[in-house]
């Protein structure tokens, strides 16, 4: 048994991390365009796997081992501000580029190399780390029964949001990025929208002082 609240938190959460820029975005966008649909639908398939990784680890416990080691989770929860924060640099400096900006030309990858490019890129992805060791914990309630099965539950619920949303990028990156290019204007609008927000996210990981449940 699972709270209609907790659900319904979970997803807007895990919403509001797939619509902000980052890691998976990025890789997803850039191949989508370069390489067309099937590529990024392949691609997808990867970071689904990747989350299925961190889905598996916290139904295992994985957050015991930071409620019990403090000390690594802040490291972890730093590392992950600082490597937004880079993020949001690379956005915002001069000559940076927007998500949706024509990527330089990539070499076709063949379809294994595709899916374990978006299983690396979702595993080394700082928001879905802090998701699955800080967030997620939250919701789950000891006295509504089994924690394992309120953990995949509230798991799977996110990864249906993120891999809707991120079908969905995959699907019209290229026609997106077509409009993007005959307006340069909303490419820079964009660029520091995405600066912005992941900077926003940066400060408050690291000024965050909660502990995984």
């Amino acid at each position: 048994m699972i709270s209609t609240h907790a659900m319904a938190g979970i997803a807007l959460i895990a919403l509001g991390m797939v619509l902000t820029p980052g890691p998976n975005m990025l890789y997803l966008v850039s191949r989508s365009i370069t390489q067309g649909r099937r590529a990024g639908l392949i691609s997808l398939l990867g970071v689904a796997a990747g989350f299925l990784v961190y889905l598996a680890a916290a139904t295992a416990g994985l957050v015991t081992v930071f409620t019990a080691v403090p000390a690594l989770y802040t490291a972890i929860k730093l590392a992950g501000a600082g490597y937004l924060l880079w993020l949001a640099w690379q956005a915002v400096r001069p000559g940076g580029t927007s998500v949706f900006a024509p990527p330089r030309e990539l070499p076709a990858d063949p379809p294994r190399r595709l899916f374990a490019m978006g299983l690396v890129t979702n595993l080394l992805n700082p928001k879905i780390a802090v998701l699955y060791v800080s967030l997620l914990p939250q919701f789950i309630e000891p006295a509504l029964g089994d924690v394992a099965v309120q953990s995949l539950v509230l798991g799977a619920t996110q990864i249906a949001v993120a891999l809707t949303v991120n079908g969905l990028i995959v699907l019209g990156a290229g026609a997106l990025a077509a409009l993007l290019a005959r307006h340069p204007a909303w490419l820079r609008v964009q660029r520091y929208l995405m600066g912005t927000v992941l900077a926003g996210i940066a400060v408050h990981l690291a000024a965050d002082r909660a502990r995984p449940a």
